[in-house]
């Protein structure tokens, strides 16, 4: 492991080697994934300018109350975001649906 270097860090560059394009809104080290009320972690696809959830084109990581995810799953089924993965978030541990479809 790099000295002086961040988990964050370390994680990024891992990101920029394996050509995985960066993702918008939350940072997989956000605090947000820390709050006790997060229990959500989605990554989406905004398709749509009427998404109240960023820009139509982009890549998206938000952690989500329960509240939060339930917006989401109604944008989804708008038609204003498609849900690429998602992880349960338990005290920040992530527990993703499916195991093969980890970003």
């Amino acid at each position: 492991m790099d000295k002086g270097k961040t988990i964050g860090q370390l994680l990024d560059e891992a990101r920029k080697a394996s050509g995985a394009p960066a993702l918008a809104g939350h940072d997989i080290m956000d605090l947000a994934r820390f709050d006790e009320n997060t229990r959500h972690m989605l990554v989406f696809d905004v398709l749509s300018h009427d998404s109240p959830m960023g820009f139509k084109g982009e890549r998206m990581r938000l952690f989500l109350s329960d509240e939060g995810h339930k917006k989401a799953l109604a944008s989804e089924g708008r038609g204003e975001i498609k849900i690429i993965n998602h992880a349960r978030v338990q005290s920040g541990n992530l527990h993703y649906d499916h195991k093969d479809r980890t970003l």
